[in-house]
């Protein structure tokens, strides 16, 4: 007998850059993303500064506005105040689940998370050559990358969705002036998004970039920072993207 599917709902958007004092239409498209969809992504840049104070208000507004489970990674503004790891345990403590490295299925939907780091794209991508700042520089760029493959390799047998904040191409940063694109994503994070296949990939941080974009293999990249979504689809500044997964799962709750 043929295996029924259901359709898992997801809502990603990036870059809320929420303040001690958050604007209320920030608070308002959370939820209103909450309700129509099964899990909402957050893409990095949750707080402005790297406070806790921001990340707390995050913490309260998604605690009392959204009911769907939330996945987030952190950005580079969440580090801003060598807070993270107190940022983390905040949005932790009020059920957000947190990736860096790690994997978490939802519905029979299995998302792998990290924050990613910059270094620019194929050719042009910076080389570990040279002075040892530079060298420590591109490291990180391959430990993120490390992370990412080590967290979609512990998700067998499940649709995948990765969760960046950086971008893995050079599609979706393109609208951005070329010289900060060597700051906005890393190709190395698109190579263990080749060795292990994935839906969809979604990110933030290029407030100025394209939407849409593809990798080598033809799996779909989505930008979705808040700020282009709002300049692009004002009327619904987030990312929906439908999953097919077995009934079973899709009813089912996070693990």
């Amino acid at each position: 007998m043929k295996e029924q599917n259901g359709t898992v709902r997801i809502a990603a958007l990036g870059d809320v850059h929420y303040t001690r004092t958050p604007d209320p239409a920030t608070r308002e498209l959370l939820a209103r993303a909450g309700r129509e969809c099964d899990v909402l992504l957050l893409c990095g840049d949750l707080t402005d500064h790297g406070l806790v104070e921001e990340a707390r208000a995050l913490a309260r507004d998604l605690h009392s506005a959204v009911s769907v489970p939330v996945i987030a990674v952190l950005g580079n503004h969440d580090f801003e105040g060598d807070r993270q790891e107190e940022i983390t345990r905040v949005l932790c403590d009020s059920g957000i689940r947190m990736l860096d490295g790690d994997a978490a299925e939802v519905k029979g939907v299995g998302f792998a998370g990290v924050k990613g780091f910059c270094g620019g794209f194929g050719r042009r991508a910076l080389g570990p050559w040279g002075e040892r700042i530079i060298k420590d520089f591109v490291r990180e760029a391959v430990d993120e990358a490390l992370k990412l493959e080590s967290a979609l390799a512990r998700l067998r047998h499940k649709p995948r969705i990765a969760v960046l904040h950086y971008s893995p191409i050079q599609e979706t940063v393109e609208g951005e002036p070329v010289e900060i694109f060597t700051f906005l994503g890393s190709s190395r994070l698109e190579e263990p998004l080749s060795r292990y296949p994935v839906q969809a990939v979604f990110h933030g941080h290029a407030h100025r970039g394209r939407l849409e974009g593809k990798t080598a293999l033809g799996v779909p990249v989505y930008n979705v920072s808040l700020p282009l979504l709002r300049a692009s689809h004002p009327d619904r500044p987030f990312r929906i993207f439908e999953v097919e997964v077995p009934v079973e799962a899709a009813v089912a709750g996070p693990v």
